[in-house]
């Protein structure tokens, strides 16, 4: 099993929840959160004064799926994620040890 966290631009979410549930994908968890990376922020103007914007609003989608559908499940979100310019965002993957589903004690791929 497989934790992949994907941060992507807020505006693509309601894309990339879309093309996960068509493809089967039925759990997952949404943050709200901030960050930069290459971009570096931006600055603005606000009032006639600049100011930087160090934190751009990011949205994280936190998924666990059985390691033979990572590859899939990774396509799926690069393709319904991606405007082409900077921000698109990052995907990471890492194992999992270990899940149980608390209300009925299931293990592993049978709590996913």
């Amino acid at each position: 099993m497989k934790r992949i966290e994907a941060v992507i631009k807020p505006f693509k979410l309601e894309d990339v929840k879309e093309a996960l549930s068509d493809a089967g994908i039925t759990g997952m968890t949404i943050s709200d959160v901030k960050g930069y990376g290459r971009q570096q922020g931006h600055s603005e103007l606000y009032r006639g004064a600049e100011y930087v914007v160090d934190f751009l609003p990011k949205i994280k989608i936190e998924l666990v799926v059985k390691e033979s559908d990572v590859d899939d499940v990774l396509k799926i979100i690069c393709d319904a994620a991606k405007t082409g310019k900077i921000g698109d965002g990052k995907i990471f993957v890492s194992p999992i040890e270990k899940i149980i589903r608390i209300r009925t004690g299931e293990e592993d791929e049978e709590a996913i």
